[in-house]
Protein backbone atom coordinates (compact mmCIF):
# COMPACT_ATOMS: atom_id res chain seq x y z
CA UNK A 1 0.00 0.00 0.00
CA UNK A 2 1.45 3.59 -0.90
CA UNK A 3 1.28 6.14 1.86
CA UNK A 4 1.96 9.65 0.37
CA UNK A 5 1.27 13.08 1.84
CA UNK A 6 2.35 16.66 1.22
CA UNK A 7 5.22 14.94 -0.48
CA UNK A 8 6.51 12.77 2.33
CA UNK A 9 6.12 8.48 2.15
CA UNK A 10 5.61 6.72 5.34
CA UNK A 11 8.08 4.53 5.58
CA UNK A 12 9.14 1.87 8.81
CA UNK A 13 7.12 4.73 10.88
CA UNK A 14 8.67 7.72 9.47
CA UNK A 15 7.24 10.44 7.42
CA UNK A 16 10.51 10.22 4.42
CA UNK A 17 10.91 13.24 2.39
CA UNK A 18 10.02 12.22 -1.77
CA UNK A 19 10.41 15.44 -3.72
CA UNK A 20 13.24 17.57 -5.08
CA UNK A 21 15.16 19.86 -2.78
CA UNK A 22 14.07 22.78 -4.31
CA UNK A 23 10.59 22.20 -2.95
CA UNK A 24 11.27 21.72 0.41
CA UNK A 25 8.85 24.05 2.93
CA UNK A 26 9.32 27.53 3.75
CA UNK A 27 9.09 28.06 6.93
CA UNK A 28 11.11 29.71 9.84
CA UNK A 29 13.56 27.30 11.81
CA UNK A 30 13.22 24.55 9.62
CA UNK A 31 14.53 21.41 10.94
CA UNK A 32 15.78 19.05 8.66
CA UNK A 33 17.47 15.39 9.21
CA UNK A 34 18.30 12.29 7.39
CA UNK A 35 17.56 8.63 8.21
CA UNK A 36 19.83 5.52 7.32
CA UNK A 37 19.84 2.22 7.98
CA UNK A 38 22.23 2.37 10.67
CA UNK A 39 20.36 5.85 12.50
CA UNK A 40 16.77 3.96 11.75
CA UNK A 41 18.69 0.66 14.19
CA UNK A 42 19.92 3.24 16.83
CA UNK A 43 16.51 5.33 16.80
CA UNK A 44 15.11 1.73 18.21
CA UNK A 45 17.10 1.93 20.88
CA UNK A 46 17.21 5.40 21.90
CA UNK A 47 13.40 6.92 22.21
CA UNK A 48 15.04 10.52 22.51
CA UNK A 49 17.11 10.33 19.41
CA UNK A 50 13.58 8.56 17.70
CA UNK A 51 11.61 11.57 19.43
CA UNK A 52 14.16 14.02 17.70
CA UNK A 53 13.63 12.29 14.53
CA UNK A 54 10.10 12.55 14.30
CA UNK A 55 9.63 15.65 15.68
CA UNK A 56 11.97 16.78 12.07
CA UNK A 57 10.29 19.08 9.55
CA UNK A 58 11.74 17.46 7.10
CA UNK A 59 13.66 14.09 7.12
CA UNK A 60 15.47 12.96 3.83
CA UNK A 61 16.05 9.47 3.01
CA UNK A 62 20.12 9.57 3.76
CA UNK A 63 20.85 5.70 2.64
CA UNK A 64 19.98 3.14 0.32
CA UNK A 65 18.78 1.11 2.21
CA UNK A 66 16.03 3.28 3.33
CA UNK A 67 15.35 3.83 -0.34
CA UNK A 68 14.93 -0.07 -0.97
CA UNK A 69 12.79 -0.61 1.88
CA UNK A 70 9.86 2.20 0.72
CA UNK A 71 9.83 0.27 -2.22
CA UNK A 72 9.59 -3.29 -0.83
CA UNK A 73 7.36 -1.91 2.12
CA UNK A 74 5.59 0.52 0.22
CA UNK A 75 5.67 -0.39 -3.39
CA UNK A 76 7.12 3.56 -3.65
CA UNK A 77 10.54 4.97 -5.47
CA UNK A 78 11.83 7.37 -3.73
CA UNK A 79 15.53 9.21 -4.65
CA UNK A 80 18.02 9.10 -2.09
CA UNK A 81 19.21 12.33 -1.09
CA UNK A 82 22.46 12.24 1.17
CA UNK A 83 23.59 14.91 3.86
CA UNK A 84 26.29 15.58 1.23
CA UNK A 85 23.54 16.64 -1.40
CA UNK A 86 22.14 18.34 0.76
CA UNK A 87 24.90 20.69 2.14
CA UNK A 88 25.78 21.24 -1.57
CA UNK A 89 22.52 22.32 -2.60
CA UNK A 90 22.41 24.46 0.00
CA UNK A 91 25.46 26.21 -0.60
CA UNK A 92 25.03 26.87 -4.20
CA UNK A 93 21.93 28.18 -3.15
CA UNK A 94 23.11 30.10 -0.31
CA UNK A 95 25.63 32.23 -3.16
CA UNK A 96 23.05 33.00 -5.49
CA UNK A 97 21.44 35.15 -2.88
CA UNK A 98 24.31 35.89 -1.01
CA UNK A 99 23.26 34.09 2.11
CA UNK A 100 25.10 33.16 5.11
CA UNK A 101 25.63 29.69 6.73
CA UNK A 102 27.36 28.23 10.07
CA UNK A 103 29.13 25.52 10.89
CA UNK A 104 28.59 23.93 14.43
CA UNK A 105 31.04 20.86 15.31
CA UNK A 106 33.69 19.54 14.16
CA UNK A 107 37.47 20.76 15.58
CA UNK A 108 39.40 23.88 15.14
CA UNK A 109 41.72 22.32 12.44
CA UNK A 110 38.31 20.99 10.35
CA UNK A 111 36.31 23.93 10.23
CA UNK A 112 39.00 25.91 9.12
CA UNK A 113 39.50 23.75 5.83
CA UNK A 114 35.90 23.87 5.22
CA UNK A 115 35.73 27.43 5.39
CA UNK A 116 39.45 27.53 3.39
CA UNK A 117 37.41 25.53 0.68
CA UNK A 118 33.91 27.51 0.99
CA UNK A 119 36.45 31.33 -0.10
CA UNK A 120 37.42 29.05 -3.41
CA UNK A 121 34.00 27.66 -4.07
CA UNK A 122 31.11 29.97 -2.66
CA UNK A 123 32.65 33.50 -2.43
CA UNK A 124 29.32 35.05 -1.60
CA UNK A 125 28.63 32.93 1.31
CA UNK A 126 29.35 34.27 4.41
CA UNK A 127 30.01 31.83 7.18
CA UNK A 128 31.34 31.45 10.66
CA UNK A 129 31.60 28.37 13.07
CA UNK A 130 32.06 27.25 16.24
CA UNK A 131 33.81 23.62 17.66
CA UNK A 132 32.11 22.80 20.67
CA UNK A 133 34.00 20.68 23.27
CA UNK A 134 34.31 16.85 22.41
CA UNK A 135 32.65 15.19 25.62
CA UNK A 136 29.78 12.56 25.37
CA UNK A 137 27.34 14.95 26.85
CA UNK A 138 27.22 19.06 27.06
CA UNK A 139 27.00 21.29 30.80
CA UNK A 140 24.32 23.84 30.44
CA UNK A 141 27.21 25.99 29.62
CA UNK A 142 28.72 24.72 26.93
CA UNK A 143 25.20 24.55 25.41
CA UNK A 144 24.52 28.19 25.96
CA UNK A 145 28.46 29.19 24.56
CA UNK A 146 27.12 27.37 21.33
CA UNK A 147 23.37 28.59 21.21
CA UNK A 148 25.09 32.50 21.54
CA UNK A 149 27.78 31.61 19.25
CA UNK A 150 25.03 30.86 16.31
CA UNK A 151 23.19 33.55 17.57
CA UNK A 152 25.30 36.40 17.06
CA UNK A 153 25.58 35.46 13.67
CA UNK A 154 22.03 34.68 12.74
CA UNK A 155 22.92 32.27 10.05
CA UNK A 156 20.24 31.68 7.25
CA UNK A 157 21.61 27.96 7.62
CA UNK A 158 22.91 26.36 10.29
CA UNK A 159 24.44 22.86 9.68
CA UNK A 160 25.14 20.75 12.79
CA UNK A 161 27.89 18.03 12.90
CA UNK A 162 28.68 16.07 16.14
CA UNK A 163 27.67 12.56 14.75
CA UNK A 164 24.29 10.46 15.08
CA UNK A 165 22.22 10.67 17.37
CA UNK A 166 23.65 13.57 19.60
CA UNK A 167 23.44 16.11 16.83
CA UNK A 168 20.09 15.42 15.90
CA UNK A 169 19.09 15.55 20.15
CA UNK A 170 20.62 19.08 20.27
CA UNK A 171 19.05 20.60 17.24
CA UNK A 172 15.64 19.22 18.45
CA UNK A 173 16.57 20.25 21.99
CA UNK A 174 17.62 23.70 21.31
CA UNK A 175 15.60 23.96 17.90
CA UNK A 176 13.43 27.14 19.67
CA UNK A 177 16.44 29.04 21.32
CA UNK A 178 18.28 29.32 17.69
CA UNK A 179 17.90 32.25 15.48
CA UNK A 180 18.61 30.31 11.85
CA UNK A 181 16.00 30.16 8.82
CA UNK A 182 16.97 26.24 8.10
CA UNK A 183 18.72 23.77 10.76
CA UNK A 184 20.38 20.66 9.65
CA UNK A 185 22.14 17.77 10.86
CA UNK A 186 24.74 16.28 8.79
CA UNK A 187 27.45 14.61 10.67
CA UNK A 188 30.12 13.02 8.28
CA UNK A 189 29.53 16.02 5.58
CA UNK A 190 31.70 18.44 7.96
CA UNK A 191 34.92 15.94 7.36
CA UNK A 192 34.24 15.19 3.46
CA UNK A 193 34.27 18.41 2.73
CA UNK A 194 37.25 19.49 4.74
CA UNK A 195 38.62 16.47 3.16
CA UNK A 196 39.94 15.07 6.57
CA UNK A 197 37.95 11.86 5.26
CA UNK A 198 37.58 11.06 1.62
CA UNK A 199 33.92 10.51 0.61
CA UNK A 200 34.15 7.43 -1.78
CA UNK A 201 33.60 8.46 -5.48
CA UNK A 202 30.40 8.79 -7.90
CA UNK A 203 31.06 5.66 -9.63
CA UNK A 204 30.20 3.62 -5.44
CA UNK A 205 27.49 6.62 -4.95
CA UNK A 206 25.70 5.83 -8.47
CA UNK A 207 25.83 2.28 -8.05
CA UNK A 208 24.12 2.51 -4.50
CA UNK A 209 27.35 1.05 -2.95
CA UNK A 210 28.75 4.15 -1.52
CA UNK A 211 28.26 2.46 2.05
CA UNK A 212 30.80 -0.20 0.84
CA UNK A 213 32.94 2.48 -0.32
CA UNK A 214 33.46 3.67 3.16
CA UNK A 215 33.43 0.35 5.09
CA UNK A 216 36.74 -0.55 2.38
CA UNK A 217 38.24 2.86 3.74
CA UNK A 218 37.09 2.75 7.43
CA UNK A 219 36.62 -1.16 8.29
CA UNK A 220 37.33 -0.85 11.89
CA UNK A 221 35.32 2.23 12.43
CA UNK A 222 32.51 1.50 10.12
CA UNK A 223 32.23 -2.71 10.41
CA UNK A 224 29.68 -2.44 12.77
CA UNK A 225 27.59 -0.01 11.54
CA UNK A 226 27.03 -1.79 8.09
CA UNK A 227 27.58 -5.48 8.62
CA UNK A 228 26.02 -5.77 11.98
CA UNK A 229 23.61 -2.92 12.04
CA UNK A 230 23.03 -4.40 8.51
CA UNK A 231 21.64 -7.62 9.40
CA UNK A 232 19.68 -5.87 11.97
CA UNK A 233 17.81 -3.54 9.98
CA UNK A 234 16.78 -6.43 7.28
CA UNK A 235 15.67 -8.13 10.73
CA UNK A 236 13.66 -4.90 10.92
CA UNK A 237 12.72 -5.26 7.39
CA UNK A 238 11.58 -8.91 7.07
CA UNK A 239 9.35 -8.12 10.48
CA UNK A 240 8.08 -5.26 8.91
CA UNK A 241 6.87 -6.80 5.66
CA UNK A 242 5.77 -9.73 7.58
CA UNK A 243 3.44 -7.77 10.31
CA UNK A 244 2.16 -5.48 7.20
CA UNK A 245 0.59 -8.76 5.23
CA UNK A 246 -0.94 -9.92 8.43
CA UNK A 247 -2.65 -7.20 8.88
CA UNK A 248 -3.43 -7.27 5.39
CA UNK A 249 -4.79 -10.60 5.72
CA UNK A 250 -6.51 -9.88 8.80
CA UNK A 251 -8.19 -6.71 6.91
CA UNK A 252 -9.28 -8.74 4.32
CA UNK A 253 -10.80 -12.03 6.25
Amino acid sequence: MNTEVDSKVLCLGYPIYNAPLSDLPIKSKLLVSTINQYSYCISEEDAVFKNALLASDVILPDGVGIVAAAKWLNGVSIKKIAGADFHEYQLKRLNEIHGSCFYLGASDQTLSKIGKRLKKEYPNVTFACYAPPFKPSFTEEDNAAMINAVNSFKPDVLFVGMTAPKQEKWSHAHKEDLDTKIICSIGAVFDFYAGTIERPNKIWQDLGLEWLGRLVKEPKRMGKRYVYYGFVYAKCLVKAKFSSSKNLEATIS
